[in-house]
């Protein structure tokens, strides 16, 4: 089959190996523009770019996909199916509708659950115990398409926003394929979606959502960590300095004090640090200061001490 494969960041990047070892001939990527970066600005080129090349496919990195030169770029190809994953636009109908079986979307939830950018950590932060990855035939509508096929994959205790990018990425890719080859063989079965999601739309992650605001439950601002783990890291302030929390027990100790406001220490040791939440206690037991590098919070502790009654954030 012939496909075109449009994606941007790692998330993509597994199923456009996949695609191209399954025998497809993948005859061109459509990828984000380079992206400056770090303190010099360098160019850097998008994770999928970066696979393409090594793979020795012809990339195409539009400004905007919908500009009539890239559609006709598009057309040259000459795709039976045009594969998305994470591309980052919205892609207009004069491409959805261009070829055979359409296109097909892999999404990083159970649709119609977490339509969005950021399905992965939002489903984390609200505590789901499964998710998946959904192949959709993309319309017109945010993540609104038919589901083509669908895969569910467990939410593990300690699971964080990157290891559960990893797996979904994996069973996303091996999906795909699988859906390529009951395209070929007159298959497909789409189900429409419901109008609605089941979910709050799952907007794009800001640094912000880090934020770590104390009033809230131990068990929130435990998934928090794990959901924002690498980017953009739960953190709160110790002094004038960041504090990033990498590491945590939620209610590790029964109890906690009701007079202390929330954000308050109750105590360190080389268990951790005990923070008052507004319900429950939370022990911190890796973390990182502004400045410093990432470690366990015995070794913290050795260098910076956190007294009892020290409020956080």
């Amino acid at each position: 089959m012939r496909v075109v494969f449009m994606g941007t960041p790692d998330f993509a990047v597994g199923t456009l190996r996949a695609i191209v070892k399954a025998g497809h001939e993948v005859t061109g990527v459509i990828t984000q523009p380079d992206k400056p970066v770090g303190r010099k600005m360098e160019l850097k080129p998008t994770a999928v770019k970066a696979a393409a090349l090594e793979l020795g496919l012809p990339v195409y990195q539009p400004e905007k996909v919908r500009e009539t030169a890239c559609v006709e770029k598009i057309r040259e190809m000459g795709a039976d199916v045009i594969v998305v994953a994470a591309f980052g636009q919205i892609i207009p109908k004069s491409i959805l509708e261009m070829p055979k079986y359409g296109c097909m979307n892999v999404h990083a939830s159970l649709l119609p659950k977490y339509r969005g950018a950021a399905p992965i950590q939002w489903a984390i932060l609200d505590g789901e115990k499964v998710t998946g990855v959904t192949i959709m035939q993309m319309n017109e509508g945010l993540d609104t398409g038919d589901m083509i096929a669908t895969v569910e994959v467990p939410i593990r205790d300690d699971e964080t926003g990157g290891s559960l990018f990893d797996r979904l990425a994996e069973s996303g890719a091996d999906l795909l394929v699988q859906t390529l080859a009951r395209a070929e063989a007159g298959d497909l079965h789409p189900v429409p979606q419901p109008a609605e999601s089941t979910t709050a739309y799952a907007r794009m992650i800001r640094k912000n959502d880090g934020l770590i605001d104390w009033t809230k439950d131990a068990a929130y601002i435990e998934r928090q960590i794990r959901a924002f783990d690498p980017w953009p890291a739960a953190f709160t302030k110790e002094g004038s300095k960041t504090l990033k929390i990498w590491k945590a027990d939620k209610n590790a100790d029964a109890g906690g004090d009701a007079t202390a406001a929330p954000g308050t220490v109750l105590g360190s040791d080389k268990n951790g640090i005990r923070v008052q939440t507004g319900d429950g206690i939370l022990r911190i037991t890796e973390l990182q200061l502004e400045g410093k590098k990432r470690m366990k919070a015995a070794d913290y502790l050795r260098g910076r001490a956190i007294e009892a009654g020290e409020k956080l954030g």
